[in-house]
């Protein structure tokens, strides 16, 4: 019997009574990265790994052990170690060390020079510039998972991303820039199609603008979301909360209302995964589930849920092939990827001239969202103050405070840009890929926080 048959076979035998699920995960990755701060390159690093995790998902528990390693015999031993804990026979078997997937070719390592020219770059445009620091990071991996009743589906992911920060002083005042470029293509591919110059002058350009700009004035005003600000409140406010694990512990606002109305008529909010060349993007998640775009929110009524199996069977929902995992080592949970807002019929210039006085934001920081009310405060990292209809001056320090839903709600005009950011999202433990993505939103009113304050 070939490798395959067996290993289904195996799974299938321990898939009964109380045992509703099982799959076999299988992951082989490569990845190389470059590091370099203040004029040196600090760091070069290129990993290999291969592993495996086998789970049977018994009533509400999930049983799961991961191993390094890819072969049979690995598997086997996997998949062994459940079936004690779920109290099912699991006869020894002769086994081979064939492994289950070939070992993935190393990525060829890049010229480290341009780092070096990007740091002399900075230095050059700007004798305010303290401090730079560049990451290089590609990688490559391939999954199998075996499911039931032989289901098999099989994925393979590359990633590129450079990531600048610079750090600008003075005066005693520091002001940071932050800029990244990351797409999901093959490493060569990604280092064909970067702009290295292009992302650490943008990057020096938001730390100058800062040192430059003024304290922002308090108060609650109209604010215009740019569709360069990615998303990033979107993702965090009203996201999260539309995970299904996080519904079904009753930790989010929008526990009980789905088919209610949620936000304004303008929006529909989607999470798509089939995205060619999104960050957050996959052909099957890591359950094995074919992807497709699951709405969210319709014309401001809420659709739907982002799942995976355990959730989806809990709760009666559609399977959404949301199940992510950072690595073989982890557990799945339903997961964002590429989510964003539809873009909607207005010219986003129009978006500004309307307001008399508020705040345009074109990048957000970090911040906090309590998902059990929605409550939540993020930090402006570019902002401009709109006056009479024009954008005036730049302005520091802006923290943007309010609740997700009255936020959502509040959205007066969609615009028809639409824009994407990059980056990475934590929950539980992992980390994985995702994509925010937003037109220009104008929200009526939100209570700015300022230097004034």
């Amino acid at each position: 019997m070939e490798l395959f048959p067996r290993l289904s076979e195996a799974l299938d035998s321990l898939i009964e009574g109380d045992v509703y699920h099982g799959d076999l995960f299988v992951q082989s990755a490569v990845s190389h990265s470059l590091q370099f701060d203040d004029g040196a390159l600090e760091e070069i690093s290129s990993s290999a790994a291969e592993g495996l995790s086998f789970r049977l998902l018994q009533g509400e528990n999930s049983l799961f052990a991961h191993f390094s390693g890819n072969d049979e015999a690995t598997a086997f031993s996997a998949m062994g170690a459940v079936a004690e804990r779920a109290e099912r026979a699991f006869p020894a078997r002769s086994l081979s060390r064939e492994a289950i997937l070939p070992p993935l070719p190393p990525i060829t390592p890049p010229n480290a020079d341009f780092l070096r020219q990007m740091d002399g770059l900075a230095r050059r445009e700007s004798p305010l510039v303290r401090q730079v620091s560049l990451r290089l990071s590609l990688s490559r991996k391939k999954i199998l998972v075996f499911g039931p009743s032989g289901a098999l589906s099989e994925d393979e992911r590359s990633y590129g991303n450079f990531t600048v920060h610079v750090i600008v002083e003075k005066e005693g005042s520091l002001q940071t820039g932050h800029e990244v470029q990351a797409a999901q293509t093959e490493p060569d591919a990604f280092l064909r199609e970067l702009r290295p110059e292009e992302v650490l002058l943008s990057a020096l350009r938001r730390a100058l603008l800062m040192l430059e700009a003024s304290a922002c004035p308090a108060g609650t005003m109209p604010v215009v979301l740019s569709g360069q600000a990615g998303g990033t409140m979107i993702h965090e406010a009203c996201g999260h909360g539309l995970e299904a694990d996080i519904i079904q512990k009753d930790f989010s606002v929008y526990r009980n209302s789905l088919g209610e109305i949620v936000a304004s008529p303008l929006v529909t909010l989607v999470d798509d995964p089939t995205l060619v060349g999104h960050y957050g993007s996959y052909g099957y998640d890591d359950e094995g589930f074919r992807t497709e775009r699951t709405t969210l929110i319709e014309g401001g009524v809420l659709k739907g849920f982002l799942t995976d199996i355990q959730t989806s069977r809990r709760g009666g929902l559609p399977r959404t092939g949301n199940g992510r995992r950072q690595s073989y080592r982890s557990l799945p949970q339903p997961r964002m990827s590429n989510t964003f807002i539809l873009p909607g019929r207005d010219d986003p210039a129009t978006l500004i001239d309307s307001v008399k006085k508020g705040l345009l934001v074109v990048k957000m920081g970090g911040g906090e969202v309590d998902p059990t009310t929605g409550n939540f405060v993020f930090q402006v990292t570019e902002g401009y103050l709109i006056e009479k209809g024009n954008v005036s001056k730049p302005v520091r320090g802006a923290l943007l405070t309010g609740n997700g839903p009255e936020a959502l709600r509040d959205i007066r005009a969609v615009g028809s840009d639409l824009h994407f950011e990059p980056g990475f999202c934590g929950k539980g433990g992992q980390s994985v890929p995702v994509t925010d993505g937003q037109p220009s939103l104008l929200i009526g009113g939100l209570v700015v926080g300022g230097s004034d304050t």
